[in-house]
């Protein structure tokens, strides 16, 4: 009898995916481009190990991610289909465990809490997105786990920065019993989604997700921006039938909010170096093709002793006379911190302050139950600023929204990190981009590696 189900289709011929699935290291590190089959090769090893293991002593399995409803999702489905019915003993939907008629079990584990992976003496298993893995879990859990019998692990995923994943993958290449793998997604997907991927991502993160490199994030948290490509007179653009948008990020030193609207952009490109001076090329700079984006066209900021109430004064000083809508984004712990019994919370107070001016039949709240990620802030930022295929979807007013135009340029990224703002590099900072990229993440979100690759069987 076969010990193959109709699920185990064929995959695309790749030398180095060949190479990772005939390994037998005991250790292997497989950093590999986003939907490229790595995932897929691992289940296919793990339940193949089970399978044909020893009927001496009952072998135990795992399938790990860094939450039990990641877990659930990347393997359980898949684990009852690749494993024949006639081969499964018994199956819990309730532990995430599948035990196979030769004794061997294998269970799908969430790594949100690594102690969940001790107890037990281990054959073998998987620890997938490992970059998003708690830094100590495989050291302080994981590894005593697979000590009993001598069990091998295998690390998937994507890079997350030069975190805990790469010192792990550099590590690999020079200790006993280890290997480590790494192929891109163009490898193995269409060259139209790998191309449409990265003009929907900026530089960085497309060389991170796609191409599986271990970005080193640290620096300037927005890098795509530059003043020559991103600043131009965008105030006499203005719509003010249009739709009007105003970011906000509470504080009180400095008191924040940005003003942006969707507009044809004046998209600056260098020309053909038009003359030498000292060996110092000088572009002229042309016009290109007006591309629609986010234009910022003004801020609030106001450095000492603010408070919300004084920024949406400031904001209809400002911008009271606009006849179009007004949509609101910001930050969504803004519903939870109040500012005094009776005034209410911050979005309380903003909306109290612009309906009453504006009427509330033009104020659009559109703030989320709970904040986005901070990488994936930034990375739509990023893409918004500049994707990976050059495209610029976002100018700032340098004389409407100076201070904006400071945060682009200042605010850094932590050293040593995954991506993370250093919000201590300059308190002053952070809080304009921060309000602006809620706005951003929500209506032009970063590609999060929804591709359709079903079709190659991955």
């Amino acid at each position: 009898m076969s010990l193959l189900t109709d699920r185990w289709t064929t995959l695309r011929q790749h030398s180095e995916q060949n190479r990772f699935w005939y390994s037998d290291a005991r250790f292997q590190v497989v950093p590999a481009g986003r939907r490229s089959g790595k995932t897929e090769i691992a289940k296919r090893k793990i339940i193949v190990r089970a399978l044909k293991a020893a009927l001496s002593l009952p072998p135990n399995y795992f399938m790990g991610a860094p939450t039990r409803d990641q877990a659930k999702r990347i393997f359980w489905k898949d684990l009852k289909a690749m494993v024949h019915p006639d081969l499964i003993l018994d199956k819990s939907e309730s532990e995430l465990k599948v035990a196979l008629v030769n004794g061997a079990e294998i269970h799908v584990v969430g790594m949100d809490k690594p102690e969940r992976i001790e107890g037990t003496p281990w054959d073998g298993g998987v620890l997938d997105e490992y970059a998003n893995m708690k830094p100590q879990a495989w050291k302080e859990n994981v590894r005593p786990a697979l000590s009993d019998r001598q069990g091998f692990c295998i690390f998937t995923g994507v890079p997350e920065g030069r975190n805990h994943y790469y010192d792990l993958y550099r590590a690999a290449a020079t200790l006993d019993g280890w290997d480590r793998f790494h192929w891109k997604s163009a490898d193995i997907l269409p060259p139209a989604e790998i191309e449409a991927a990265r003009q929907e991502l900026d530089q960085l993160t497309f060389e991170q997700e796609y191409e599986a490199s271990f970005v080193n994030f640290e620096g300037r948290a927005y890098y795509p921006f530059m003043e020559e490509t991103h600043c131009a007179k965008l105030r006499d653009r203005y719509n003010p039938r249009g739709d009007l948008i105003f970011c906000f990020d509470f504080n009180v030193n400095p008191g924040t909010a940005v003003v942006a609207q969707e507009m044809d952009l004046p998209i600056r490109k260098a020309a053909e170096p038009a003359i030498q001076i000292a060996g110092a090329e000088l572009f002229a700079n042309a016009i290109a093709d007006p591309e629609h984006g986010t234009g910022i066209i003004g801020e609030v900021h106001i450095p000492d002793n603010s408070n919300t109430p004084a920024v949406v004064k400031k904001l209809i000083a400002d911008w009271g006379n606009h006849e179009g809508r007004i949509f609101i984004y910001g930050d969504a712990t803004g519903g939870s911190r109040k500012t005094s019994a009776t005034e209410g919370n911050d979005w309380d107070l903003v909306k109290n302050g612009l309906y009453g001016h504006f009427g509330s039949e033009r104020i659009y709240m559109r703030v989320p139950p709970s904040n986005p990620s901070e990488r994936s802030r930034i990375n739509a930022m990023n893409t918004r600023l500049r994707s990976g295929s050059g495209a610029i979807h976002m100018m700032v007013d340098p004389v409407g929204a100076p201070q904006t135009v400071r945060d682009l340029e200042g605010v850094r990224l932590l050293a040593g990190g995954s991506g993370e703002i250093d919000k201590k590099y300059d308190p002053k900072l952070t809080h304009l981009t921060d309000g602006l990229g809620y706005y951003i993440v929500k209506e032009f979100p970063a590609r999060r590696i929804q591709t359709v690759v079903e079709a190659l069987n991955l």
